[in-house]
């Protein structure tokens, strides 16, 4: 399958360690405010194109201090160290004019050495994705966690039904070009709130924090192309308004590409009885 669309973000330079960008409507989940995984592509995006910034994005941790709306926004970089083989950087992302930060990322850059490989995870069974239920066109309504830019095949529909079990398995496909840094990266925010499969979709959610490993070589996505990936997906424990989830995610020849960790706030919404 050939993507007919590139991830397009904008990002003009106004100073050193200065940007801006416009982040469509496209970007938003229905409830309102840009979906939390478009801030991990921009962190991404933004690191790539800093002149100073050396390597590739290895390990991001974001903190979503705020909603961030669609429209203009503004992005600072940051060099915290750069050693040898691993630069850190900060990125902020704010609304346009706004002194108040939205998202923060702490982002470890790398020149990825040769060494040998080694591997003690091993990619759990899935079914082919060509065998599950066909995803909505692009165009369709609805649109959540990031449906606008990545085809889901999966037998769970969403919301996902409350059940004994969080796992969840899906292959999934990037509508936006074939998978590089900024897309993997995005992956990581595209599975629904594990809350849901504990107390169902009455609940209103939001990621606190997020990280995301990638540990994939540039070389080794350019070899997934516009194929799918298979994300693995469990949460363990939640309460006090806060879960949390873990993910993996894998290529169709068993390699992992990428793990990441999130805590989520979430709470029940209490609905009126209709008089």
């Amino acid at each position: 399958m050939s993507s007919m669309t590139t991830l397009a973000m904008p990002l003009t330079p106004i100073a050193p360690g200065r940007w801006t960008t416009l982040a469509g409507p496209e970007w938003s989940n229905p409830g309102g405010g840009l979906w939390g995984g478009y801030a991990i592509g921009l962190c991404i995006r933004v690191l790539e194109a800093e002149p100073e910034a050396i390597g590739e994005a290895l390990s991001l941790t974001l903190t979503y201090a705020a909603g961030l709306p669609a429209g203009d926004l503004d992005v600072r970089t940051r060099r915290l160290r750069q050693g040898g083989s691993i630069g850190v950087w900060e990125v902020e992302i704010s609304a346009a004019g706004s002194d108040q930060v939205g998202v923060h990322g702490v982002v470890t850059m790398a020149r990825r050495p040769n060494t040998p490989d080694f591997a003690f995870a091993t990619m759990p069974a899935a079914p082919d994705p060509d065998s599950l239920p066909s995803p909505e066109a692009p165009g369709d309504t609805g649109r959540h966690y990031g449906a606008s830019a990545f085809e889901r095949r999966t037998l769970e529909g969403f919301p996902p039904a409350p059940s004994g079990d969080s796992r969840s398995l899906a292959w999934v496909r990037s509508r936006r070009g074939p998978l590089d840094k900024a897309l993997l990266g995005m992956i990581t925010d595209n599975s629904a709130p594990r809350a849901m499969y504990a107390l169902g979709p009455s609940i209103m959610t939001t990621t606190l924090s997020l990280t995301a490993y990638l540990h994939a070589t540039v070389e080794e996505l350019a070899e997934v192309g516009d194929d799918v990936i298979l994300v693995e997906c469990e949460g363990r424990v939640g309460g006090g308004g806060a879960s949390d989830e873990r993910s993996s995610y894998w290529r169709r020849d068993g390699k992992l590409l990428a793990t990441s960790e999130q805590l989520a706030w979430y709470r029940q919404v209490r609905r009126n009885s209709p008089e």
